[in-house]
């Protein structure tokens, strides 16, 4: 699928997982996709590894309907992430509107507590399941 234009919300929180976060950022936005990294309001966040990353926006600020995607990561983040409505709101809504939904490793966690994921299949660790 062509990336060109599209925008995709990269979600991040502390003790993310540094590579999981960066790696797709920088890939989608070689190829031409605008990725907005956004967070649950701190100025910084610093990943599993020490990476630091600066948010371009706060996620209570997002609406879904301005974007063709959402990417999730892992670390101890995700564990954080899908305690916010909001975030669960931007999943629901993506998942709803056939948008992308990317997650990676323990990213999982948050569709599992947006509700999503009944009746899918996902390769993930046993663990990814909400509470």
């Amino acid at each position: 699928m062509p990336v060109t234009g599209k925008r995709v919300i990269a979600l991040v929180e502390e003790e993310y997982e540094d590579l999981e976060l960066w790696y797709p950022v920088l890939r989608l936005r070689e190829a031409g996709a605008e990725v907005v990294v956004a967070g649950l309001g701190a100025a910084r966040y610093t990943g599993k590894y020490g990476l630091v990353a600066e948010p371009d926006a706060d996620v209570a600020d997002l609406d879904m309907a301005g974007f063709d995607g959402l990417l999730v990561v892992g670390g101890w983040a995700p564990d954080k992430l899908r305690r916010s409505e909001k975030v669960l709101q931007l999943v629901r809504e993506a998942d709803r509107d056939g948008k992308l939904l990317g997650v990676i490793c323990h990213g999982g966690w948050v569709p599992a507590s947006a509700g999503v994921l009944k009746g899918r299949a996902m390769t993930c660790t046993p663990g990814i399941k909400d509470d």
